[in-house]
């Protein structure tokens, strides 16, 4: 058992090149005042402003560059995208989890927040040149998204229920369908648990 806050590091990599790609933190509990189960995430923000440049250096030093060696090391070298989760503990950043993915909700704060050229990017990465790549960038501004979920959810969620975005992304939003569908008459209804961002 780990003590502390959990926020969410990522990185890049073409197996010997480390780009440092952002940070975020996700929430877990379904109710509001963080009661009830655990989810695959009800929200998320970047940056996470507990991940500070120090702690970012150390995770780097003492977490993800010794993983990326050790893989290499052992004839596997790893090519992609490292989701490290770090509980933040009175002893300093610890693993919890790798992930090998971007991460659901997380990914959509760090996209909002990118300027730059993933594709490139990940190429790169495919390919060996992560070296030679354009600086990872980021947006100073502060990417939120909430979750809006099915009646029920993380349980059996209820399906069918109609969605009227009206007009969500006028002042600058952006609207993820996570569980959505076209019911009968063309319009949208949820068809999962996590149904918008």
């Amino acid at each position: 058992f780990m003590t502390g806050e959990e926020a969410s590091f990522f990185a890049l990599t073409d197996g010997e090149i480390i780009l440092p790609f952002g940070t975020a933190q996700d929430h877990k509990r379904v109710g509001e005042g963080d009661t009830g189960p655990n989810t695959g995430g009800m929200g998320a923000y970047s940056p996470a402003p507990v991940l500070t440049d120090n702690l970012i250096d150390h995770s780097m030093r003492e977490i993800v560059e010794p993983t990326v060696r050790a893989l290499s090391d052992e004839g596997m070298p790893y090519s992609g995208v490292l989701y490290a989760g770090l509980m933040l503990t009175d002893e300093g950043p610890k693993l919890v989890e790798y992930n090998i993915r971007f991460g659901d909700p997380e990914c959509q704060v760090l996209m909002m927040r990118f300027e730059g050229d993933l594709a490139a990017l990940l190429m790169a990465c495919a390919t060996g040149k992560l070296a030679d790549a354009e600086p990872v960038r980021f947006s100073d501004d502060t990417a939120l998204t909430v979750v809006m979920a099915a009646q029920g959810y993380p349980g059996t969620p209820k399906k069918g229920g109609a969605i009227d975005l009206g007009d969500a992304e006028a002042e600058g939003a952006k609207v993820f369908h996570a569980g959505t569908a076209r019911g009968e008459d063309g319009g949208l209804i949820s068809s999962g648990g996590r149904v918008l961002n």
